[in-house]
């Protein structure tokens, strides 16, 4: 494949995917690792892709989401272990708030028939719930997001001023040590700062590709979040840096 070539199946993957990790396009391009995070730094000083830690995020969703189906299959696996990580904090008698992001799904998915109440904006996670009879779901209104399936807006900021919650999980699109945590949708981001106000404890859900992404709205500082759950392939430089800030860091296995 000539370098040409390259750059713009690198370029349709991750717009196709709205982020790949430098490893699964080494894999795919068939060439080393060093060579794709070269390619990354030219497509980004071109402005055809935004690097992120690990891999690379389209420029497209700088500015929109992603649609839930795309987002399902872009790192599951880690998501999936972050998911089981987050559902070892979940204790009997808890009240809790799960997002509407693809790892809340998760672990609604994986959380046992136990006694907890789950208040959440997801079309998915209460789904994925309305079978377990001992978890009292509670959904927030407003309005439909077709590309999260999730209710957002100004009467799912009013809906969740009458609770108060024991932990909420929450993720977002980009961290960035100095901006802070960040999402592409502005009702999306406000309607996190609400509940992160309202929770005891907040978890952030994020996968190491999150990181060294900035998003088009801001959500909050990153010392906002108690414990932020990330998958084994964060690197250590990174972890450190977080617990300067005052986060505690929790490594899915």
């Amino acid at each position: 494949m000539l370098m040409e070539e390259r750059y713009k199946k690198i370029i349709d993957l991750v717009n196709e995917h709205g982020s790949m990790r430098v490893t699964q396009l080494s894999q795919i391009c068939e060439v080393t690792e060093e060579t794709i995070r070269r390619d990354l730094a030219k497509l980004e000083s071109d402005e055809k892709i935004v690097r992120s830690h690990g891999g690379a995020v389209s420029i497209q969703d700088k500015h929109h989401e992603i649609p839930y189906d795309k987002r399902e299959v872009i790192n599951a696996e880690e998501k999936k272990s972050i998911a089981a990580e987050a559902v070892r904090l979940v204790l009997p008698g808890d009240r809790i708030y799960l997002d509407a992001s693809t790892t809340a799904w998760y672990m609604a998915a994986i959380i046992p028939n136990i006694v907890v109440t789950v208040l959440t904006n997801s079309i998915k996670v209460a789904l994925e719930l309305s079978e377990k009879d001992r978890i009292e779901v509670i959904v927030i209104g407003g309005t439909l997001s077709q590309h999260t399936l999730s209710f957002i807006g100004p009467l799912s900021e009013r809906s969740l001023e009458s609770y108060f919650v024991d932990k909420a999980f929450i993720s977002c699109k980009g961290i960035d040590m100095k901006r802070g945590l960040s999402d592409s949708n502005e009702l999306q981001a406000r309607l996190k700062q609400k509940i992160m106000a309202l929770s005891d404890k907040v978890y952030l859900l994020a996968d190491s590709s999150k990181f060294g992404v900035h998003a088009f709205t801001r959500v909050s500082e990153i010392k906002a979040v108690h414990a932020l759950i990330t998958d084994k392939t964060t690197t250590k430089e990174l972890i450190q840096e977080l617990n300067e800030f005052g986060v505690n860091v929790i490594v899915s296995e």
